[in-house]
């Protein structure tokens, strides 16, 4: 029989956890990483590597990340709070909010020139945005159309220097944004980001708050999350390592963030609820434990069991799902970790089928800056794992494939 330790797994699984992730990064190939699993109460953290590739700082437990996409399921719950507080209502028009989104026109096709169009058939209202559905977003099906071109071209996604944050403050923002079309009618079709960049905006019109102020005050000051923000303040910035991009070929790492004066060392103009937050391990657990606990951290409800479940569940039709599993199979790096899932609830994936290790319910997301945090109901288990390597290298996205099915092997009831 196989040990067991009273968290529900077994000794012998978190060993192999471990070996595994060791493995990777010995081979080089990924620097460092910090893992952290939980479940039953009791939490396992692995804090393995250096912080840079050629350096000796270790990685620590309270090493900060970009947590990039992964920074979607935590800003949905900003608008969660909006309506919980009646402030926000699902089928509401944003025009109200959002007037540079009244009397949408549409593409006829998404390829389409930007002048040829229809109008469109309703307005753009609050379910669009959450559900990223509302029109408009990063299509890989789709990347050399006018569209993709206009939208990196305004700013609207990315900088001139290739970061693919945007670089106007959110007034200027959406302002861009209002000058083109929409790709889709209102809630026909899910695409990818948009939508949570859209979402911060839409949170501080509500609320005349920043989004980051809002998050603070709503999020991650009653969940404790102190290191969590847009920006990596001077006196942490030690604690953050360069982003690598190795080459595809030789393995080379080149940094395409480096830590003191890069993007993420000052507050940037525009807050991305789509990839803008740093993070720590246990900050991001006391989020996910929060959401597996209906809502509640200690005694102190910070959202409705209802809201909870709303977000953490699917929510797009068959169509819009089948469209969603064309663009993760177009998204070559996800295929080899977390991609492929079937649903999206507000902000986040939500398994409709067992393809891997993992079961139908679990929530969460990926990030391109090499990053996975998930949630499973079922099991009552949260899992995230940080790495310096950003998901267009394979080796990322392997350890991130690896952890999750070593974490899964390792429950023991």
């Amino acid at each position: 029989m196989m040990e067991k330790s009273n968290d529900g797994f077994s000794e012998k699984g978190l060993r192999r956890l471990h070996d595994v992730l060791a493995r990777h990064v010995e081979s080089k190939k990924i620097p460092g990483l910090v893992a952290l699993v939980s479940r039953g109460g009791q939490t396992h953290v692995e804090a393995l590597g250096t912080m840079r590739h050629d350096g000796v700082a270790p990685m620590r437990r309270d090493t900060i990340f970009r947590m990039a996409s992964t920074t979607k399921p935590v800003a949905a719950a900003a608008a969660m709070v909006l309506l919980d507080e009646c402030r926000l209502r699902l089928d509401d028009p944003v025009d109200p909010w959002l007037p540079e989104l009244a009397d949408r026109k549409v593409l006829k096709r998404p390829d389409s020139p930007l002048d040829d169009t229809v109008p469109a058939r309703r307005p753009i209202i609050v379910r669009d945005v959450l559900t990223s559905t509302f029109g408009l977003g990063l299509d890989t099906t789709a990347m050399g159309s006018p569209m993709m071109g206009a939208l990196f071209g305004q700013g609207v996604y990315g900088q001139e220097d290739g970061w693919l944050l945007p670089a106007p403050g959110p007034d200027e923002w959406l302002r861009r944004l209002g000058t083109l079309p929409l790709m889709y009618q209102p809630g026909e079709r899910w695409l990818y980001n948009l939508g949570d960049d859209l979402l911060g905006v839409l949170v501080a019109r509500v609320t005349g708050q920043s989004f980051e102020t809002f998050l603070r005050e709503r999020i991650f000051g009653p969940l404790g999350m102190t290191d969590t923000g847009f920006h990596v303040p001077a006196d942490k910035i030690d604690r953050l390592p360069p982003l690598y991009s190795p080459d595809p070929q030789t393995g080379e790492f080149h940094v395409e963030d480096e830590a003191e004066g890069g993007h993420h060392s000052t507050p940037p103009a525009f807050s991305s609820g789509g990839g803008g937050l740093d993070s720590t391990v246990d900050d991001y657990h006391a989020y996910f434990r929060m959401l597996l606990n209906g809502g509640m951290h200690g005694s102190e409800r910070i959202l409705s069991r209802s809201a909870v479940e709303l977000m953490t569940t699917n929510r797009l039709t068959l169509e819009q799902t089948a469209a969603r599993e064309a663009w993760a199979r177009s998204a070559v790096h996800l295929s080899y970790g977390q991609g492929q899932h079937g649903g999206w609830g507000f902000g986040m994936a939500v398994r409709t089928y067992r393809g891997d290790y993992a079961p139908i319910g679990q929530f969460g997301w990926d990030g391109g800056a090499g990053t996975s945090t998930y949630a499973d109901p079922d099991n009552q288990l949260v899992g995230i794992l940080l790495t310096q390597v950003g998901m267009s290298s394979p080796d990322s996205a392997r350890v991130i494939h690896d952890f999750w099915t070593t974490t899964y092997q390792a429950i023991d009831d």
